[in-house]
């Protein structure tokens, strides 16, 4: 299977990327399907499923047979097909979504708006696969305010580090609240709620927060990687000292702007 565009920090195993984000996004996806009013009987779409954390409850609540999902990494394509048999997983683009028009009661795209190269024609798509009164819906992480700490302790690490790191090391875009809503309004969403999503995610030390960034997902573990082994050892050392040096156990939060219209 050929990669897509829009994948690139984003080849590495499903499992490499639940290491990292999956324990945020699991929980993130329960609140987010509760904030979409995602029901019994409801066809459902998951735009940027990566390995499966919305897919699966998605899944959970209306059944893998009304279930479908999409993503431009081919690994995370597999990893999701996987896992959810019965539920049909496309490679494709947020932007070029593989689906005919009305096809879906709802659809909705956790954590991929930060990513996506052309955000209006994403929002266009996903109104344009659901059906008239159907539900579109967006989330993303909190980059600013009370933000996401995992990413927010290690932009700041490798800018104390490595001031010259480039923007791509954790990206901006779209993580400001107010943000999305008017992104699907103009894509013609009627009746837009926004809100936020708080998560809490535990660790059971340090080595199992940082050791997950070393897996190569997204732009923060693609940026790991190009370094030499001192420099990494330096945004480790920093980046333990930001979230105050836990010896033991910790946990820290995470927040997400969402948006919630109707098609």
């Amino acid at each position: 299977m050929s990669g897509v565009d829009g994948a690139a920090t984003f080849h590495v195993s499903g499992d490499a990327y639940d290491r990292f984000m999956g324990r945020y996004s699991r929980p993130l996806a329960t609140a987010f399907a509760d904030a979409a009013g995602v029901e019994q009987g409801r066809r459902a779409l998951d735009v940027g499923c990566g390995p499966g954390a919305l897919t699966a409850e998605l899944v959970g609540r209306v059944g893998p047979e009304l279930v479908a999902a999409v993503d431009p990494s081919p690994p995370f394509v597999e990893a999701c097909a996987a896992r959810h048999p019965g539920v049909d997983v496309r490679l494709g683009r947020a932007e070029e979504l593989p689906f005919d028009p009305g096809q879906f009661d709802v659809a909705l795209s956790q954590l991929v708006f930060h990513f996506v190269g052309e955000p209006e024609r994403a929002a266009g798509e996903l109104c344009r696969v659901v059906r008239k009164g159907g539900t579109v819906g967006a989330c993303v992480w909190d980059l600013e305010g009370r933000g996401m700490r995992m990413l927010d302790a290690f932009r700041a690490a490798v800018t104390a580090v490595d001031p010259d790191a480039p923007d791509a090391t954790v990206t901006r875009r779209l993580g400001r609240e107010g943000e999305l809503g008017p992104l699907l309004a103009a894509a013609g969403a009627d009746d837009v709620v926004e809100g936020a999503l708080d998560v809490e995610v535990a660790y059971t030390g340090f080595d199992d927060f940082w050791e997950p960034f070393l897996g190569g997902a997204g732009p923060a573990g693609a940026y790991l990687a190009s370094l030499d082994d001192g420099r990494r050892a330096a945004i480790r050392d920093e980046l333990h000292a930001l979230i105050g040096s836990p010896q033991g156990p910790f946990s820290l939060p995470a927040r997400a702007w969402y948006a919630v219209g109707r098609a």
